[in-house]
């Protein structure tokens, strides 16, 4: 059996390095983590030639292998086909007790470890897109068996691609997915709605979106590196009797913080929903 929270920098197997999973590769590796140390496992033997050449980390097709060598093993295929790897697996983590990372969306720990045998340490990571371009962020759980280094391995894999936040109840995960994880495609909308505002306010749709893109672009690097709150910020460029606070006002008694709030809780109930459904995928 391993002996895994002795080590600062574990060996680390990806089960499916698609998006998520080759983007938080890619990120570890551009931080300066020993290829040796990594592996990736895929179907795709194009994809993962293309992917060991480019960041020199070992290949397989074989996920047992990759997961007998690992002491942290990220699960990263698709919720659909993440019960038939699991289960692939078993016998295998039931050995070697690896470190489990899931980055699947919807299933708890409760089914994966099911499909897995029983009691391992486990983390749920729920990312989203913009970890691709390594500027993510995800909301963590941890199981009562993961252990402080272990914690802090599962943060370093995560900050590869952005940030990351635990939570301490799992069903914290469900409001982490309504705010953050669906989060970028509200931002894409309300972006999308700018522009075309501002295409029958008289600019071209060239410009309406150049406009809208580089203003959404600014605002959030501004609540990133700012020390004020949103509210705080938002009160500075709104002059009394000017332009924006005509728009703001508007918005509001149009009930937009209301509106967000039922979107969040219906991305929410649905999270709940898909992880009933994929109890049995």
């Amino acid at each position: 059996m391993t002996e895994p929270t002795t080590k600062t920098q574990p060996n680390i197997a990806f089960i499916g390095a698609g998006n998520m999973g080759g983007a938080i590769l890619r990120g570890l590796v551009k931080q300066g983590y020993p290829a040796s140390s990594l592996m990736a496992t895929g179907r795709d033997l194009a994809g993962l030639e293309l992917l060991a050449k480019e960041t020199g980390v070992g290949t397989t097709t074989d996920n047992q292998q990759a997961t007998a060598w690992a002491d942290l093993v990220v699960l990263g295929v698709k919720p659909q086909v993440m019960q038939a790897v699991c289960l692939d697996l078993t016998q295998t983590v039931q050995t070697t007790k690896p470190l489990l990372l899931s980055i699947a969306a919807g299933i708890t720990s409760d089914t994966l470890l099911s499909w897995l045998g029983g009691k391992l340490p486990l983390v749920r990571s729920m990312p989203n897109t913009p970890s691709l371009l390594g500027a993510g962020v995800a909301g963590l759980y941890a199981t009562p068996e993961v252990s402080q280094q272990q914690r802090a391995w599962v943060e370093q894999i995560t900050q590869a691609v952005g940030q990351a936040y635990w939570v301490e109840k799992e069903q914290q995960l469900d409001a982490v997915t309504a705010v953050s994880g669906s989060g970028p495609a509200y931002y894409f909308l309300f972006t999308e709605a700018l522009a075309a505002a501002g295409e029958k306010l008289g600019l071209s749709p060239e410009l309406a979106l150049n406009l809208a893109k580089a203003t959404a672009a600014g605002a959030g690097k501004m609540l990133l590196e700012s020390q004020d709150e949103p509210a705080e910020l938002r009160r500075k460029v709104t002059s009394p009797g000017g332009t924006t606070e005509q728009a703001i006002h508007t918005l509001i008694e149009k009930g937009l913080p209301e509106l967000v709030e039922l979107a969040a809780q219906a991305a929410a109930s649905r999270a709940v929903e898909l992880a009933e459904e994929l109890k049995d995928c």
